[in-house]
């Protein structure tokens, strides 16, 4: 999935200088005219344009690793299919799918779900590595498909080693903390005591910046820094022992043999998965309930959520998200949501067909960008808007950046991937609160959260204008969507361009100018 691998590092080594400001309160429902804050006006216009106006259900499907569906922010807005009976074994409604009544999940079995998966470059390698890694002629091959394998030993390569050095690093730097700790007597050392101890070396220094942050902001057991330390520590060890471990391989528990698309009746109805944290949080994000008094409000009052789990802890695969799309569209989702990415797509016409199959339903669907801070008219981040040998995108597609709640040059997220013609806009994503699994609430950051918010505003204007296809509002975001005014950064350097630069429109989305130009196209 590489949803956060960027983010974890990034943070837990430039904590110190972000350390004292904290995102306003639900900020990408602010206005940037009236709160100064560059959020999607959505409370302004649900207030101001649409409190006499009644709006329809409208389901949107959210394809991710999994959602809380007993959250109490989530379950009045949950997608429920009326013609199955809960937990009977009988597959009610006839739609090959049995027990599906919030959705379903495509990378579950018999006997279990699937829950860390490998990275795609690593099951490219290892299929791959038998027939070309000794080759010495390349005329000889698939010159295409040995390309292929030699990118994805070198980006398999390249992040072993990048990985099992930084794991080495931390745990270096958290074991010569916790010797500081020993030294001191404490495990809440004061600042003063910290700077007691003299450098000896790097690690030192870095140790003493880290306990310092951690004194500041609360001590061992709750502090920011001691939990994104630990995050990025596990997130390396996981990544090392099992998304980067060639000879591991979960799909058994799948039963299935995801190289052959010959049936999309696999998986089983548990929606909720292992680990269903960032699917939460996207769904919340989409249409947590507003008049509930608790928790968060979603963007979309009448977003009814259809869960369909198909992103692992790790990689994707290429089966699994097109028959999730073609589920969703079967069973009457017209906006679909999917924050996931990888850099290989080995089935790409699989998804394709699914994308193509939406569009002819009218159906929409909206992408995250990715969190490499890297631009995509160089690299890709699949799935893509564009079909395999085709220089134009798909007409239902809205690829997402992600901006900050910061002014100026910092508005582009640090993290946000970006591309003047292959990103069609940016969107709220950084420091964003939302539904978490247990009844709980969180911010995150990355484009998986700037995607949610384009999606529920594409459901907001599904709900209110029912007439508008899915190219119409897609049109109507872009078109609406604010230019920003002031150069920004590219994300990842210190160069600034006008945001023009990293995507279409120059623009972050915005609830209240897209429900405007709505009720001018359709008169009312």
């Amino acid at each position: 999935m590489r949803i956060f691998s960027t983010i974890l590092l990034f943070l837990s080594l430039s904590f110190f200088s972000n350390a004292q400001k904290f995102a306003p309160a639900n900020w990408h429902h602010l206005d940037p005219k009236t709160d100064k804050i560059w959020g999607i006006s959505s409370e302004k216009a649900l207030k101001e344009l649409l409190p006499n106006k009644k709006g329809v259900a409208v389901t949107v499907a959210v394809i991710d690793g999994g959602t809380d569906i007993n959250h109490e922010d989530l379950m009045p807005q949950l997608w429920v299919n009326s013609k199955e009976i809960p937990n009977n074994q009988i597959d009610d409604d006839g739609n090959g799918y049995v027990d599906d009544l919030n959705g379903w999940n495509f990378i579950g079995g018999k006997n279990g779900d699937v829950d860390v998966d490998t990275y795609e470059s690593v099951r490219v390698y290892v299929k791959l590595k038998p027939i070309y890694d000794s080759l010495v002629k390349i005329h000889q091959v698939d010159t295409a498909l040995f390309h292929e394998f030699e990118a994805a030993k070198k980006h398999y390569e390249s992040n072993y080693l990048r990985y099992k050095n930084s794991a080495v690093s931390y745990s270096q730097l958290i074991s010569r903390m916790d010797s500081i700790r020993k030294v001191l007597g404490t495990e809440n050392p004061s600042i003063d005591q910290i700077k007691s101890i003299k450098n000896s070396n790097k690690l030192d220094f870095f140790a003493k910046m880290f306990l310092k942050q951690i004194a500041k902001t609360g001590g061992k057991q709750n502090s920011p820094v001691q939990k994104q330390l630990s995050s990025a520590q596990s997130f390396l060890d996981k990544s090392i022992n099992y998304q980067l471990n060639t000879s591991f391989n979960p799909r058994s528990i799948v039963g299935d043999n995801d190289d052959e698309n010959t049936s999309p009746f696999y998986g089983n109805h548990k929606v909720n998965g292992p680990g269903p944290e960032h699917g939460t949080h996207v769904a919340g994000i989409i249409g947590a309930h507003i008049g509930n008094e608790i928790g968060v409000k979603g963007v979309c009052p009448q977003a009814k959520i259809m869960t369909l789990r198909a992103v692992p802890d790790g990689d994707e695969r290429d089966k699994d998200i097109a028959n999730a799309i073609r589920y969703a569209v079967d069973n009457g989702a017209k906006v679909i949501n999917m924050s996931f990415g990888k850099s290989f797509s080995p089935h790409k016409n699989w998804i394709d067909d699914a994308v193509q199959y939406a569009a002819s339903k009218d159906v929409l669907l909206v992408h995250a960008a990715g969190n490499d801070a890297k631009n995509l008219e160089l690299d890709n981040n699949f799935p893509t808007a564009y079909f395999k040998g085709s220089s134009q995108p798909a007409s239902n597609w809205i690829e997402v950046g992600a901006s900050s709640w910061r002014k100026g040059k910092e508005l582009t997220a640090s993290f946000s991937n970006y591309g003047k013609n292959k990103v069609d806009v940016f969107a709220p994503g950084e420091d964003i609160l939302s539904t978490m699994p247990g009844n709980k609430y969180e911010e995150m950051s990355g484009t998986s959260m700037a995607s949610p918010v384009v999606a529920g505003l594409a459901a907001l204007l599904r709900s209110y204008y029912p007439q508008l296809s899915a190219i119409q509002v897609k049109d109507i975001i872009l078109k609406s969507a604010l230019v920003y005014p002031k150069k920004v950064k590219i994300p990842g350097t210190k160069k600034k361009v006008k945001l023009a630069e990293l995507c279409k429109t120059g623009a972050v989305v915005n609830a209240y100018e897209a429900i405007q130009l709505a009720n001018q196209l359709t008169g009312k």
